[in-house]
């Protein structure tokens, strides 16, 4: 618990400065090219833009590339680099390319496969995980961090979830249908 409130304050600064960047100015400090675009190619299919921004409207990727480059010790920057190459070659072994050069069809085959094969990640309470936590695979971890990143981004806290800044009234008992959109934080 007191890492998270150590780390959240700089996670959040972290996010907020991800939002001054621009696709063309943009050059990523831990990722390659190439795994900047698998990354990039990767949350796009997870939260594709719909009536809603997606994922790259609000710079997800962005965001992940500066939390492993600033958060990551080197055993973990050297396990990113190994997971991502290990992905993208199981993309070219089943369809000939690295993730971000597939086309629809086959990113959807790649994301389906890799959604049944990686491991979920146990519940949690106050901080300890319950039970024993098999290991999970980069597409999960990259799918909740690119989840957590999308929602606690400010487009999406303030234009599309329910927000209201300064709380107004306590409304204890209010029917859940009344209440619509989920809120944030």
């Amino acid at each position: 618990m007191l890492g998270a409130t150590v780390a959240t304050p700089t996670i959040l600064s972290i996010l907020q400065s991800c939002k001054n960047e621009t696709r063309v100015s943009w050059q990523p400090l831990f990722f390659s090219p190439t795994e900047a675009s698998t990354v990039a190619s990767l949350v796009d299919a997870i939260l594709p833009r719909t009536d809603t921004p997606g994922a790259l409207d609000v710079k997800v990727d962005v965001f992940i590339d500066r939390v492993i480059a600033k958060t990551y010790d080197e055993k973990g920057h050297e396990n990113m680099r190994t997971e991502i190459a290990a992905f993208n070659s199981g993309c070219e072994t089943d369809f000939g390319a690295p993730f971000h050069e597939l086309d629809q069809e086959q990113k959807e085959a790649v994301l389906k496969s890799a959604e049944e094969s990686s491991g979920n990640f146990n519940p949690n309470i106050w901080g300890k995980t319950v039970g024993e936590q098999e290991p999970v695979k980069f597409y999960r971890s990259l799918k909740s961090m690119a989840i957590w990143a999308y929602f606690t981004s400010e487009e999406i806290g303030e234009n599309v979830l329910n927000y209201l800044p300064v709380p107004g009234v306590y409304e204890g008992c209010k029917a859940v249908s009344e209440i619509g959109n989920r809120w944030s934080l």
